[in-house]
């Protein structure tokens, strides 16, 4: 199965690099990837930004229109944001997990011109402030690392990756206001890996991505090689009911150079859920598994279909060849809507849409289908 639409770096010889320098179709490194019926948003991580599109792109290197995190469209650095990456548009607002500064990032609108300044952070006291937990000890109000966000039946969940947790909110939260929900200690002032114990069923040790309904929850947890479900969503610290990439909620095996399968994971650092179907990005086996009814319970199920790799027992980065697109290395970010899926692939420094509808065939690699910026 191959894109439609591929966005950002070219790929002359095989490689996708992204231009020396930042231009209005380049990605470095994005790490995130959001739309919905009105907005198109990329966690342009390497070039510490977020790249806003007005609808959703329809041609391979179209540029975005409207930048953040940086005053246009060809500065460059860390500056109002250090390696942004799950972003997301939840009750209209724009909210980037801005991680290396250690806060959520939340514009109460849609920015329209390039370079808006963002109205509050989560987890900071003000905008101006970036130490890890504020400077402290974990309080259900900071936050070190927080890589993935989610807005599920209205509830705003972070996944605060170094603390080893993830925090949820009832409603919206403002700049100081502590989590309802602490996932993952049994204790707002601790953060240790797996509750300082081996891995269990409500333990974390690298929690990156959040996705669900009104019914489940469900996180990526990267370090452990799984991901973690409850079903009813939790309301407080609890044991999750499905684990998926392990034999049981004990084990968190990597299987760097074992033959892959339909239920092994390694590294997955993101996931998303739209209606029965669950994506996830299987980062380190450089494919992203399909669901088609996402399990509310149990062990190591086996995944329905795989993007990427020709079948569940490939791994390689690009198939071991050349960019195609049908192929992916490091699949960071992923989103769905109905049948269309975007992933975020950060190794190959660009973002694929995919139509899940199309009929699979052979896709042959691409050196110059996209026009260069």
């Amino acid at each position: 199965m191959s894109a439609e639409v591929w966005l950002g770096a070219v790929s002359p010889g095989g490689l996708a690099l992204p231009a020396a320098h930042p231009t209005p179709s380049q990605l470095y490194g994005p790490r995130g990837v959001f739309f919905d019926t009105q907005w198109f948003v990329v966690a342009d991580s390497g070039n510490h930004r977020v790249l806003i599109w007005r609808r959703m792109p329809n041609n391979d290197g179209e540029p975005a229109e409207i930048v953040v995190g940086q005053q246009d469209f060809t500065s460059e650095g860390p500056k109002l944001l250090h390696l942004p990456t799950g972003v997301g548009i939840f009750d209209g607002k724009l909210v980037v997990a801005d991680a290396w500064h250690h806060r959520v990032l939340v514009w109460n609108r849609v920015p329209e011109k390039n370079g808006t300044a963002p109205d509050y952070a989560i987890g900071q006291q003000d905008l101006g402030s970036v130490e890890p937990n504020r400077g402290g000890r974990p309080t259900a109000a900071t936050l070190y690392w927080p890589y993935g966000c989610a807005w599920l039946d209205g509830w705003f969940w972070v996944a605060d990756m170094g603390n080893r947790r993830v925090l949820g909110w009832q409603g919206m939260p403002g700049s100081g206001r502590p989590a309802d929900v602490v996932l993952g200690q049994s204790s707002p002032v601790c953060g240790e890996e797996n509750r300082g114990a081996p891995v269990c069923a409500g333990s974390f040790r690298w929690p990156h991505a959040i996705a669900g309904n009104r019914n489940s929850l469900y996180v990526a947890d990267a370090g452990n090689h799984r991901v973690l479900g409850w079903t009813p969503s939790p309301l407080r610290d609890a044991e999750a009911t499905l684990v998926l990439g392990q034999p049981d909620f004990h084990s968190n095996a990597e299987f760097p150079y074992a033959k892959q399968s339909a239920r092994k994971l390694r590294f997955p650092y993101s996931l998303a859920l739209d209606g029965d179907r669950l994506a996830v990005a299987d980062t380190a086996n450089n494919r992203v598994l399909l669901w088609n009814s996402a399990p509310a319970s149990g062990c190591s199920l086996d995944a329905d279909e795989v993007i990427g790799q020709d079948d569940f027992s490939a791994n390689g980065e690009n198939h071991w060849k050349a960019v195609t697109r049908d192929s992916l290395c490091w699949p960071y970010g992923v989103w769905l809507s109905g049948n269309r899926l975007a992933v975020a692939d950060s190794g190959n420094n660009r973002v694929l849409i995919w139509d899940l509808a199309q009929e699979s065939a052979p896709a042959e690699p691409v050196s110059t289908a996209i026009a260069a910026p």
